[in-house]
Parts: structure tokens; sequence; C-alpha cells
């Protein structure tokens, strides 16, 4: 009697691998200092071994590459960030601190590629921003619990003092991997750390 299970479409398998090999093939240009601006559909997808016309049937243009790349770099920041709620301590945030810029370091290019096209492309703007929002609404809920245990101040603003400091924190991380010199990751990170310490998790009362 003939077997009537059927063999299961390697289909959607065979598109996450040639989505991955056009994602790595992306990551691996910028990676040897091509800018992401300057790199057409061609040239990405014979770095990935693909043809343009299959290029296409996985990705709209190279902006929707981009988007996945923004989703992962930003993934694997969130899981840093949230490790660093006030239960760790000052310390603990700045170790967090320490080890969230490094990783930034690693994938220097990455964090150049989305920079230089989220300041003209409204989509990835878009999504960069929402991605960033994660941060921003975790630092809220901490420091709303900070006020409510009476560690922080009353009159400290949990919705605004959450946004400056994650993207004031981000800019001056960024900054730092982008233009700063290696040596001083961990001075960096410190300084940002405990400015957010002192700053917001543990504010004075009326200062």
């Amino acid at each position: 009697m003939a077997s009537v299970t059927r063999r299961r479409s390697t289909g959607p398998a065979r598109r996450a691998t040639t989505d991955a090999k056009i994602i790595e093939a992306t990551e691996r240009l910028l990676a040897g200092g091509e800018r992401f601006t300057e790199l057409g559909v061609q040239r990405l997808a014979a770095e990935a071994g693909v043809g343009r016309s299959t290029f296409y049937l996985h990705f709209r243009d190279k902006t929707e590459v981009l988007l996945r790349i923004i989703d992962t770099l930003t993934d694997g920041a969130f899981d840093l960030f949230s490790a660093a709620s006030p239960a760790v301590g000052a310390e603990g945030v700045v170790e967090i601190m320490v080890r969230d810029l490094r990783y930034y370091r690693e994938r220097r290019h990455l964090l150049a590629a989305v920079l230089e096209v989220v300041a003209y492309d409204t989509v990835a703007r878009e999504v960069w921003n929402g991605k960033l929002q994660r941060f921003i609404d975790l630092a809220e809920v901490w420091l709303r619990g900070e006020q409510d245990a009476g560690r922080t101040a009353p009159d400290l603003d949990p919705p605004t003092a959450a946004r400056v400091f994650v993207w004031g924190g981000f800019q001056a991380l960024a900054n730092q991997v982008l233009i700063g010199p290696e040596s001083q990751d961990e001075v960096v990170a410190r300084e940002i750390a405990l400015l957010m310490w002192h700053g917001a998790f543990r504010r004075p009362a009326g200062s």
C-alpha cells in the first residue's frame, strides 16, 4: 500500500536560506568597508551568489534588507539593555553598558549603515525609531517603579526622563563607536551608565 505521508515542502526553508545568504552578503560587504548607499542590488545579489531576479523574489529593494538588519541589531541590543534594571545596582548598570557598547563596537559597520540610511529614508527612520521606543518604554517602567518605591525623586517625569536617557545615551554610545578610540570605550560606557543612575534612577528630590 502506498504511503499517505506527504513529503514536507522545502519552500519555506529554502526561502529562509536565501534570505540569510543575501543578508549575510550585505553584512560582509559592509564589514569590508562598503557604504550601504553605494551598494546596488546587482552587487548584493552577486555577493550572495544569487541572480538579480532571485533577490527581488525575496526583498522588495535593498532597504528591506536593511530593515532586517535593524531587527537583528536592535533585538540583540535590547536583550542586553533589559538586564540593566535598577535591581542590579550602579556597578551592575555600568557592567551592562560596557557590554552594550562592546556589542555595537563589534557591529560598527552595521550601525554606521543604519544611521546613514535613517538620515534620509523615512521608512527606515520610522522602523528605527519604533525599535528605540521599546527601550524607552522599558526605561519608563523602571523609573515608575523606582519612583513608587521612593528611591528616585517624586518630581521626576518618567516618560521624559526615559526618552532623554535612552536617546542621549544612545547618541553618546554611537558617537563613541563610530569616531571614538576603542581604548576609551569602557570610560564612555561607565559615564553613560552613571549619568543614568544618578540622574534618573537615584535623582535627589527637588534637584
